[in-house]
């Protein structure tokens, strides 16, 4: 008898330190990089897409420099060659591919529950990074961009129901 006792509570004791760990909701923490796209070529008035210049391209490179230390999940980017010329250092930094939205669908149910728990740069315009940083906040915080302003860096934390935002400037 005493035998049996001895082999149920080693028994408990394996079998419950081989339980694995719960993730509850309270744990999962989503981080989202929000940045404008970096200098465009202004050169042409009538091109509706542009590429970054020489001094945009460095930025994108000195994005990817600042954030090197940020494990990426995802790198969103819309369709345009400044957005996507501006992610494309981070992307490959973090050997992921570039994901293209539309930034006037992008907050949807579908998106939120893709990123739970993800690490995500996200990548815009002076008028639409400001209003995803709001979306994902829900609140009102932050106005447009001004058009000479490439170096701002939303980061929005969500966990459980709690929301934190910083905004930095990246020269």
């Amino acid at each position: 008898m005493k035998k049996l006792i001895t082999i149920l509570l080693v028994s408990l004791v394996v079998f419950s330190s081989c339980k694995e760990k719960v993730e509850t909701n309270e744990d999962i923490v989503t981080t989202y990089y929000l940045i404008r796209h970096a200098e465009k070529d202004r050169s042409d008035k009538t091109n509706k897409n542009p590429d970054l210049t020489k001094k945009g391209l460095q930025r994108a490179e000195n994005w990817a420099k600042h954030l090197k230390n940020v494990k990426f999940d995802a790198v969103y980017s819309t369709e345009y060659n400044r957005t996507t010329q501006t992610a494309i250092p981070t992307a490959k930094l973090n050997n992921i591919d570039i994901q293209f939205y539309n930034p006037s669908n992008l907050m949807t149910e579908e998106f939120l529950d893709k990123t739970k728990g993800k690490t995500v740069l996200i990548v815009g315009h002076s008028n639409t990074i400001p209003k995803l940083a709001n979306s994902l906040l829900s609140k009102q915080k932050y106005a447009d961009i001004a058009d000479d302003n490439n170096a701002n860096l939303y980061k929005v934390t969500i966990k459980k129901e709690e929301k934190t935002s910083e905004l930095s400037v990246v020269n």
